[in-house]
């Protein structure tokens, strides 16, 4: 397996779980659309996405472990049915959707859902949302699809679930849970597609050590961060994953 011996590898997969970690703890999403395009400098993009999966996994579970307790029944309850018709529409649609397109059109919308947020806030008029099962329900098989087919869930539902203003915990660990479950349900469509293979598993299994240290750190920061504090730094986040896609998404249309 040459994957194992060449040292560039590990020079950008060691980077890429860190940082995907410390977002699985709660620490902002921007680092965990990173962890993909970091391996992918050095394998394609659907082997690098294998690669991380059960990383991801593990690191759902640890988080889990930390955030137990903590979340909102009614956003999970309103957001899981729609990921899992995103997820089989991504599975259904995968020979024909591109990672460019989705990523490009992902970007865009949440380019303006920051760009909305920023300007209630300049005005003093910063508004906090009621659920809503519609609007819950597409959102979440929009972050279905998109984690499916690019792994970009973050933005959909941070879409849905940074204007309820739960406390940070809540809301970290109502993520936690949405993300968990969205994976495990991945792993089938992912086998029924054949990206796992025997040097991919031991890619991943080199990797997971770093996988709880990673998670637990950003675990750590977040229990210290104050709502006044998490939601902007948040929202700021979304603007940089917002930048990130668009720019990945016109890269790959474009041929960049």
């Amino acid at each position: 397996m040459p994957i194992l011996s060449d040292p560039t590898f590990y020079l950008a997969a060691v980077p890429a779980v860190i940082l995907v970690g410390l977002s699985k703890g709660g620490f902002g999403g921007a680092m965990a659309l990173l962890g993909v395009p970091l391996v992918t400098l050095v394998v394609p993009p659907v082997q690098a996405a294998a690669i991380l999966l059960p990383i991801l996994i593990v690191m759902d579970m640890v988080s889990l472990w930390a955030w137990r307790g903590s979340f909102d029944r009614r956003t999970l309850s309103i957001m899981l049915p729609g990921a899992l018709v995103g997820i089989a529409i991504g599975w259904a649609t995968a020979a024909v959707v591109t990672e460019g397109h989705v990523r490009l059109i992902v970007g865009l919308v949440t380019l303006a859902f920051f760009l909305r947020w920023l300007m209630e806030r300049l005005g003093g008029r910063e508004r906090t949302a009621s659920h809503s099962r519609p609007r819950g329900t597409f959102w979440g098989m929009v972050a279905g699809f998109t984690s499916f087919v690019a792994h970009a869930g973050g933005p959909p539902f941070q879409v849905y679930a940074l204007p309820l203003k739960h406390d940070p915990k809540r809301y970290t660990g109502t993520s936690v849970v949405f993300f968990a479950v969205v994976n495990a349900v991945k792993l089938v469509p992912y086998l029924a597609l054949g990206q796992f293979d025997r040097s991919n598993l031991m890619a991943s299994a080199v990797l997971m050590p770093l996988a709880p240290l990673a998670t637990l750190a950003g675990v750590w920061i977040v229990r210290r961060i104050k709502p006044s504090v998490f939601y902007p730094f948040m929202y700021c986040m979304v603007f940089i994953v917002s930048l990130k896609l668009i720019h990945d998404g016109a890269s790959d249309l474009l041929g960049w």
